[in-house]
């Protein structure tokens, strides 16, 4: 049987582990860095934690002999992708990077892109009323603008971070964009403050094209050298293209 590591967090990891959960010629583990306390639960074995850098890892997939290894973090995970790919090549197991696509561009949007969090509470106009999509290690530099305010959506309480003057409201992103609407307007919001996470574009993208609103939108970081897959389906035929022959575990 072949062993496969998912390093998890992500929609995409948990379809990915629910498509080859059946599949007898395989065991598969999905492993969450532990920074969510109510992660989703993924079908297949689950291990929560980190490694201790790219050499616990390196260990990890080695004393578990592991046969591969798919990356399907979050796009702005960028440090977890480098130690992942240095992890694998020290490991000397097969890794592709499975990462969702940039959001697609309408002639109708109003991005403004820039190139980090930093720079992005820096691109904000006097007085701005924001609604902030960050986590809670990311408020920092808007608290440091004591002209703005900023709806907060997190989907854990913070836990001792100076927030930015405001609301926090605890939840998952709606997937309705009319209900975003409604939340923008009432909270009379002027900007939308959101990384370029990918994929089809999420209801606050599609509320602001709804309403014109300009997006500061965060580019996502490069992922580290090597294969990149950007679809389940890819990162499901790269496993039983790759993993499963390589192992003889395809037959």
């Amino acid at each position: 049987m072949a062993r496969l590591l998912i390093l998890g967090g992500t929609a995409e990891a948990a379809e990915l582990a629910a498509r080859l959960a059946g599949d007898e010629r395989l065991e598969t583990v999905t492993s969450l860095a532990g920074l969510t306390r109510m992660p989703t639960l993924t079908a297949g074995s689950m291990r929560r934690g980190g490694f201790g850098g790219p050499d616990g890892l390196a260990a990890f997939l080695t004393d578990g002999r592991y046969d591969a290894l798919v990356d399907a973090t979050h796009p702005f995970a960028a440090q977890i992708a480098a130690h992942a790919a240095e992890a694998a090549a020290k490991a000397g197991v097969a890794r592709v990077k499975l990462v969702r696509p940039p959001f697609a561009r309408e002639a109708a949007d109003k991005f403004v892109p820039v190139a980090d969090i930093e720079a992005a509470a820096a691109a904000l106009p006097q007085g701005a009323r924001v609604f902030l999509a960050a986590g809670r290690r990311e408020l920092a530099p808007f608290a440091a603008r004591n002209d703005l305010w900023c709806l907060i959506r997190m989907i854990e309480p913070p836990a001792g971070e100076t927030l930015p003057a405001g609301k926090v409201i605890l939840g998952r992103p709606p997937t309705d964009s009319a209900a975003e609407v409604a939340l923008l307007r009432k909270h009379a919001i002027g900007w939308i403050v959101s990384k370029d996470s990918g994929g089809q574009a999420g209801a606050k993208i599609e509320a602001a094209r709804l309403l014109g609103l300009p997006v500061v939108l965060i580019e996502r970081p490069r992922p580290p050298d090597g294969p990149i897959v950007a679809s389940v389906d890819d990162a499901e035929a790269w496993v039983k293209e790759n993993m499963l022959k390589a192992t003889g575990a395809g037959s």
